[in-house]
């Protein structure tokens, strides 16, 4: 992941209720959860949740794929993984072991 992917990625991210539908989406695994059902949870109308959808499929973190007449959005595992190397490829000044922890608890 690149500087500009990763800004792409905290800006969708950066508004509570985007930020809410990702962490959703995360415990939901990869069978994911359709967009009615999100915006139910988020107690937004569809439009709002629409937006938010949109804005975090555009980033990567998310994808969408149809089911019948359902929209089921699941969480991107790969580029939530890459962000999180992104974050941490630099740490603790060239001593990645110290790091390893805290790699390991965030998966």
């Amino acid at each position: 992941m690149d500087q500009r992917q990763a800004l792409m990625a905290f800006g969708a991210i950066s508004q509570e209720t985007r930020l809410r539908i990702l962490r959703m989406l995360v415990r939901a695994g990869p069978s994911g959860v359709s967009a009615g059902a999100i915006g139910e949870a988020m107690e937004v109308s569809p439009s709002n949740v629409s937006f938010h959808l949109k804005e975090l499929e555009r980033s990567g973190l998310i994808a969408v794929r149809r089911e019948a007449r359902s929209m089921i959005y699941s969480a991107e595992y790969k580029a939530l993984r890459a962000l999180i190397q992104f974050l941490m490829e630099d740490c603790c000044a060239g001593h990645p072991a110290v790091c390893k922890p805290a790699m390991a608890a965030s998966c």
